[in-house]
């Protein structure tokens, strides 16, 4: 069986490929198809966003696609950025970008309010098939930078019940407690109960 993820983020794709290393599923990405259109993410929700990547990739290639949106909801700024995590800082903005101005606007608030979480929808689209799955991890917004792997805001953000942030953590640390991490999980075993029951 073959498995389109709708992205072309490299730290996207190696973590889902690394979560599904066990599925025996052929592991595309949209690197493998340069003549696929874009998605435009118009949703207003991460739900309405995943759901749409994944059903238009499909349509267009007509293999079975898996697609995620994942935002960062902070509690002091009234769940922004949300949806609109990764352009927070404008179009065209790096991490780091999306990172000094989350920085920026939490400066002087204290650490007890600083609570935000991450959430992951993963949607999983073909003919007949429609599955969601949802990861969340809790945790807070520290005041600078740590860490050098991960991506997004991983540098900046402390999970619950630790005291390093997810880009100081192995990516497999990372993976066994992340949103996506979780999000993934769930729909590996969906798939595999999908691959049995065929």
């Amino acid at each position: 069986m073959k498995l389109l993820l709708a992205t072309h983020n490299r730290h996207k794709i190696k973590e889902i490929k690394d979560a599904l290393k066990h599925s025996n599923l052929k592991i595309l990405s949209l690197d493998d198809f340069p003549d696929m259109p874009e998605v435009i993410e118009d949703g207003e929700t991460l739900e309405q966003n995943s759901f749409k990547k994944a059903k238009e990739i499909f349509e267009h290639s007509g293999i079975t696609t898996l697609a995620d949106d994942t935002g960062l909801e902070v509690d002091y700024l009234n769940g922004e950025p949300g949806v609109y995590s990764a352009r927070w800082a404008g179009e065209g903005c790096t991490f780091a970008d999306n990172n000094r101005k989350m920085l920026k606007k939490l400066e002087g608030v204290p650490y007890d309010k600083r609570i935000a979480k991450f959430k992951c929808v993963i949607t999983l689209y073909a003919k007949n098939v429609l599955k969601i799955s949802v990861g969340e991890l809790k945790g807070h917004i520290i005041e600078e930078s740590k860490g050098t792997d991960g991506f997004g805001y991983d540098p900046i953000f402390v999970p619950e019940g630790y005291n390093i942030t997810l880009a100081e953590m192995s990516i497999e640390d990372k993976n066994k407690i992340s949103h996506r991490g979780l999000a993934v999980k769930k729909m590996a075993e969906i798939i595999m109960e999908m691959k049995k029951a065929d």
